[in-house]
């Protein structure tokens, strides 16, 4: 299971070069890997400009799969203490990081039509891509094993094999 790399990036705030840095080393030696990040839309006393930020970074990171979900309020804790953003404008803001999250992962998902890819099969129909990318295969093969698929579109989520 691929494991996450932190990035000090809470609520949007300005990203240090050298907080980048691990994902640029790894792009170098990877050029194909995918990035992914859970994002919050609407932690409090987040800004439009801080919002904005968040957009950014989704372009900036090469980020291709986003967990986005809206702030919600928990009494008693730290944060239910702090300025609350309005709740239309934490589902807006949820939108349209999702909107970016789903722009960019077709981005990926196009670049790999045609290519040939290496996955392990998790169920009969359905494989993983090194990058994790989801392959939905043709026709039944053995669970664990790994294989090689030629890939002939997307359906928006997940790559399609022959």
């Amino acid at each position: 299971k691929p494991e996450p790399i932190p990035l000090p990036a809470e609520g949007g705030a300005a990203v240090e070069a050298a907080a980048l840095e691990p994902l640029m080393v790894i792009r170098s030696d990877r050029p194909d890997v995918a990035f992914g990040a859970d994002i919050i839309a609407g932690f409090p006393t987040e800004t439009e400009a801080m919002f904005e930020n968040s957009l950014r970074l989704v372009e900036e990171c090469g980020l291709t799969w986003l967990h986005v979900f809206p702030y919600s309020q928990r009494p008693g804790t730290p944060a239910s203490r702090m300025p609350q953003v309005d709740g239309r404008a934490i589902r807006e803001r949820a939108a349209r990081l999702r909107a970016a999250g789903e722009a960019r992962a077709r981005k990926h998902l196009d670049r790999q039509i045609g290519r040939e890819l290496s996955a392990v099969v998790e169920r009969p129909r359905m494989a993983r891509a090194e990058d994790f990318t989801g392959i939905a295969l043709a026709s039944d093969r053995i669970a664990g094993s790994l294989d090689s698929f030629r890939i002939e579109g997307h359906d928006g989520a997940r790559l399609i094999a022959a």
